[in-house]
């Protein structure tokens, strides 16, 4: 037998095991009872959220011999026949390819015979909103007053491109995205039938993935299932499969644009195409992270709202805490333009770095939302002590002619550069990246910013200018895990020395910065 798809395969077949609907099930199931069923019937909803599936199983209960508290008992003839699409009684049609008036006049034609069997005639129309408007027209009178015996089900995604006179001649139903649990609790329910092992993360991630629609969640799931045949389903794997990315990267880039580094924050974007992560997707989802973090900031009961763990919930509440409000919405209105840009855009990446670059080089545009973010940024500095570029100018030359010996005096010494320095330290060093890297989490984004110095007895010395940062790096705890993991990596032991930049100037410009150092070495040794 040939292989069938998890969403065709496991289609509900009553209404019991329709999920997320329970309003519509519970009128349907009613009317059913009552011998009240009404002659057309429009459900309205997203893609997945079963409209063509109820519809099939009404046209199923109301024709079946024996109907068991308003659901078809699936044994009998009729509920065989229809089950198996053999059945007389009920035409699908797709109006998107059949929507023109000779389509509609076929049907006219077709409600004048009775049925051969069953009760009823139904006519499942979906996508009924792509029918053109001289069909919608030839369509009136026959959806206002059908035989008795007929019965007209239409479905739509885009409700609002219905002509009123036909809303009005319906019973409207709107059918509910599906929550993230319920779609998580099917599709493990699925996967146990299927006998396939995953992560609980996995599964939620897949549910969160499909945006309320149990169609596109089963369809993902089975995406991931087909390149992992055979192994246990897990997070990365999904992530991997759905070209997304972690929590952790976007709040590396976070942090990378809130500090205006353009290099970082493109090293980061550069890291996601190299993985083969969709550009389109990655907008979205860090869209979705700043959604996140603006949600922090303005609710304390997060639970109910946020589905991620603790441990990245923590992480979240610290980013709050470090950025101001209008500044993360405004980061969403750059990011949501930039989405609707990139559907339709050949060179996504050049719009991605295009955005990263307004963001980080505020000045380099005029705009109202650009002006807020430098003048944000230029307050930053001052609290710092670091005094703007052309105040800097305007003091100086104001000096010039009065005291220049002065003028040179204030000039920010330049950082001594060390004589050597230690092979065990330069290994450190060149390796540092991939160091953090492999710690990943918490400690892979604040280690990130720091700075690798020279310190007192040739110890290497991390230099942080976020007290954040800092903090954690002191930390006797996570001080011993850096040096443990320094230690698995180059097979020596080395001392690490925690320094917080109390200079109010960048770490680079009172420190010597040995990653720069290193690699001019090695530049110079290439020549």
């Amino acid at each position: 037998m040939s292989y069938t798809a998890l969403y065709r395969k496991y289609r509900p077949e009553d209404f019991t095991d329709v999920r997320g609907q329970d309003h519509i099930v519970k009128t349907l199931k009613n009317q059913i009872k009552a011998d009240r069923v009404g002659h057309a019937y429009l459900f309205c909803g997203t893609r997945g959220t079963g409209k063509t599936t109820v519809a099939k199983i009404f046209a199923k209960a109301v024709n079946c011999e024996h109907p068991v508290d308003g659901n078809p008992c699936g044994e009998c003839a009729m509920c065989r026949a229809i089950q198996n699409g053999t059945s007389m009684n009920v035409i699908e049609i797709d109006a998107a390819s059949n929507n023109g008036v000779d389509d509609i006049r076929q049907i006219r034609e077709e409600v004048a015979y009775s049925p051969t069997e069953g009760r009823y005639k139904a006519y499942i129309i979906d996508e009924v909103h792509m029918l053109s408007g001289p069909a919608f027209n030839a369509f009136l009178k026959t959806l206002e007053e059908p035989p008795a015996y007929v019965i007209f089900l239409l479905a739509t995604t885009e409700v609002h491109k219905i002509p009123v006179t036909i809303l009005s001649r319906c019973q409207r139903y709107d059918f509910r995205r599906i929550t993230i649990d319920m779609i998580a609790d099917r599709l493990r329910e699925l996967l146990d039938r299927e006998g396939v092992e995953a992560e609980d993360a996995a599964v939620r991630y897949v549910a969160r993935a499909a945006d309320g629609s149990m169609r596109d969640a089963l369809s993902l799931m089975e995406q991931c299932i087909a390149f992992y045949l055979g192994e246990t389903l897990t997070y990365d794997h999904v992530l991997e499969v759905l070209g997304a990315v972690d929590t952790e990267v976007f709040s590396r880039l976070l942090r990378a644009i809130y500090a205006k580094d353009v290099t970082a924050s493109i090293h980061i974007l550069e890291e996601m195409i190299i993985q083969g992560r969709e550009p389109g997707q990655f907008v979205t989802d860090f869209t979705w992270y700043l959604r996140n973090l603006l949600l922090v900031k303005c609710t304390d009961r997060l639970e109910d709202v946020l589905d991620m763990s603790s441990e990245n919930l923590a992480l979240l509440r610290e980013e709050a805490d470090m950025i101001e409000n209008e500044v993360i919405m405004r980061y969403i209105r750059q990011f949501s333009d930039l989405s609707a840009q990139l559907r339709y855009a050949t060179q996504k990446r050049v719009l991605i770095e295009i955005a990263f670059i307004r963001l980080c080089r505020p000045s380099m545009e005029s705009g109202q939302d650009a002006l807020a973010d430098r003048v944000a940024y230029l307050e930053q500095q001052m609290e710092k002590g670091v005094i703007p570029a052309a105040a800097a100018a305007g003091t100086a030359g104001a000096a010039h002619g009065s005291d220049s010996v002065s003028a040179k005096r204030t000039a920010p010494p330049k950082p001594t550069m060390p004589k050597a320095i230690p092979e065990d330290v330069k290994q450190v060093v060149k390796q540092w990246r991939a160091i953090i890297a492999e710690m990943g989490g918490r400690a892979h984004v604040h280690l990130g910013k720091a700075k690798l110095s020279l310190g007192g007895d040739n110890r290497l010395m991390l230099v942080f200018d976020d007290e954040m940062d800092y903090n954690y790096a002191a930390d006797e705890t996570h001080k011993q895990e850096i040096t443990d993991q320094i230690s698995r990596r180059i097979g020596k032991e080395i001392s690490i020395h925690v320094q917080k930049n109390e200079s109010g100037k960048p770490a680079g410009d009172v420190y010597p910065d040995l990653e720069q150092i290193i690699h001019m070495e090695i530049e110079i040794e290439d020549i």
